[in-house]
């Protein structure tokens, strides 16, 4: 084999990277590398002109391997990728050595130590492109049919999206009526529209579409096959249960979320006049006068913010999140009550107002129309009682824009503004092996670069069971994920990356081991001439490499990553000589 031409960039990445690792020091030392021909820094690696820096290097110097030291993988893998195939490379021969979370930012206090870890990283970079070889996508055809699950506004908007792009569509409802929770919303912010009503266009246009099939009190209960060819089994429970089983090329999960729900006692919850935003909305939408309750006016009303999120060691198992929407639902909340007849005193109390963008308006609306907001302190929310001589509902919080004084205010209505959390979806979550985040909301590979793909090929997820958002974000997601599933799906064929294990079917003696450990069903068993042996999917392996280290005969390899290129790694990484 000829001797390998690498070109290393290391990235400063505006200074996150260079303020913490001497860079220049990094470069003059991997230069010294065996094959390293062009060893540069540079500012910004991903921007355009560096890029074109590195194809124009690839091409005077005749390139064949790329190590780019700069960022996470998950943000700029497919970037170079690309520049490697713009350079007459092979993408695969292109490694991304992360200097920025695991070095840079990780060791800000210790300038040498982070510069000879990042050396180390890139040297175990480097000694893993000697050993690449040229791989090729794996090919599949692809089935231009899409299941939508979940029938609330995103899964909605998401069927009709890609029925209009022409793809058949099967949406699917476990609820007997679409629409999800906007269904039960009148009017609603920014837009003023109403929830009902919406909805009831949204199902129109669904129903109406000939490329749409609906499918209401109905699980999605099984799938095989592999990306772009899915085999799904439906069940539908009527009267008698009925399982139909459809072929689809993708998956675009919408399945919402749940609100969350007081304990008994939990600032009050349970006293009579004690409610949800849910539930306070709920009354105030059918109160066609006057507000009030039990038949009595409603004269002084307190919400309680984050409640049931970003919540703290009180908790068992705490909400961290932010809930979003919660502090807009409020202020809507009391800019609606302001608008009926009657005069109503409204208190907020709060610990962060987060009117994100130009909801803003939503805030400083509600403080023309009256409304009085109190900032309690982290970990001490207001105490909610019942007075004993008259009955009212009293709550004492110490105001933080008061310089802490204590306030104690007598409420007909105290409102516990609620915020939003993940939906139990065990059995979606083990049948399509989606990835759950630490909030227990299903997780995409990138918020940013891939913001509705999840790392099972063909699955997208949108809406609030990816994260809490209102109903506009959620819309905007399933139109995202339309448009990721009909790129592919359209185009009638797809390319996976060929990162995928391999087994010896000579040194395999089919233990089931592997089997047993892969977490995608990517492993089977073969039998041939009486032998059995270990066979796997291409199109349904990820590359986890779980299966490697648990085969007692050796007999697995993982391409891109295999024994040989660990173990150079390492060598890199100990500062050993390969050459």
């Amino acid at each position: 084999m000829s001797a390998r031409k690498i070109g290393v960039y290391v990235c400063q990445c505006g200074g996150n990277i260079g303020d913490y690792v001497d860079v220049d020091e990094v470069v003059a030392q991997v230069a010294k590398e065996p094959g390293v021909v062009v060893a540069k820094t540079a500012m910004f690696t991903c921007s355009d002109s560096t890029q074109q820096e590195i194809v124009q290097d690839a091409h005077e110097q005749g390139l064949d391997g790329l190590v780019v030291a700069s960022c996470s993988p998950k943000l700029h893998t497919y970037t170079f990728r690309d520049v490697a195939r713009r350079a007459g490379m092979n993408p695969f021969q292109y490694t991304q050595v992360n200097v920025r979370e695991q070095c840079s930012w990780t060791h800000t206090d210790d300038h040498e130590g982070a510069t000879q870890k990042a050396l180390r990283l890139v040297r175990a970079g480097i000694n893993r492109t000697r050993l690449t070889e040229p791989l090729e996508p794996i090919v599949v055809k692809t089935t231009p049919k899409s299941l939508v699950v979940g029938g609330g506004v995103a899964g909605l908007r998401a069927a009709l999206g890609l029925a209009q792009v022409g793809l058949s569509v099967f949406l699917l409802e476990k609820e007997p009526k679409l629409g999800g929770w906007v269904a039960g919303f009148a009017e609603m912010y920014p837009h003023g529209r109403d929830g009902r009503a919406l909805i009831a266009e949204l199902e129109k246009a669904v129903r109406s579409h000939p490329g749409v099939t609906v499918f209401t009190s109905a699980e999605l209960v099984a799938k095989s096959g592999s990306f772009g060819n899915y085999q799904v089994t439906i069940a539908i429970h009527g009267d008698q249960l009925e399982t139909i089983q459809v072929e689809v090329g993708s998956i675009v999960v919408a399945t919402g979320f749940d609100t969350y729900q007081p304990e008994e006692g939990e600032l009050g919850y349970g006293l009579d006049g004690v409610m949800t935003i849910a539930e306070f909305k709920r009354m105030v939408e059918e109160s066609a006068g006057a507000l009030e309750h039990n038949g009595r006016p409603v004269k002084t009303v307190a919400y309680i913010y984050c409640v049931g999120s970003r919540q703290g060691e009180e908790v068992d198992d705490p909400n961290t999140y932010c809930s979003r929407y919660c502090c807009n639902a409020a202020t809507h909340a009391s800019l609606q009550v302001a608008g009926k007849p009657g005069k109503v005193h409204q208190y907020h109390f709060y610990r962060d107002m987060r009117t994100y963008g130009t909801f803003e308006t939503l805030y400083a609306e509600s403080l023309e129309k009256g409304s009085a907001y109190v900032k309690y302190p982290d970990g001490e929310p207001p105490a909610v009682e019942r007075d004993a001589k008259t009955g009212r509902l009293t709550l004492t919080a110490r105001d933080l824009l008061s310089e802490g004084e204590e306030v104690a205010l007598e409420a007909d209505l105290v409102v516990l503004v609620t915020g939003m959390v993940p939906r139990e979806n065990q059995g979606l979550t083990k049948t399509l092996k989606l990835p759950v985040g630490q909030t227990g909301f299903f997780n995409e590979i990138h918020p940013k670069l891939r913001p509705v793909e999840t790392v099972v090929d063909g699955v997208y997820i949108c809406g609030a069971c990816q994260a809490p958002r209102n109903s506009a974000e959620s819309v905007a997601s399933g139109l995202a994920a339309v448009s990721q599933s009909a790129a592919i799906l359209k185009r009638g064929f797809a390319e996976l990356d060929p990162l995928v294990a391999t087994v010896d079917p000579v040194a395999c003696t089919w233990c089931g081991e592997c089997q047993d450990t892969c977490p995608y069903d990517a492993i089977s068993m073969e039998q041939q001439d009486g032998t059995e042996f270990a066979v796997i999917a291409k199109t349904a392996c990820k590359g986890c490499g779980g299966c490697v280290p648990v085969c007692p005969a050796g007999a697995i390899d993982l391409q891109g990553y295999t024994d040989a290129q660990i173990r150079a790694m390492i060598d890199g990484m100990l500062g050993v000589s390969c050459s």
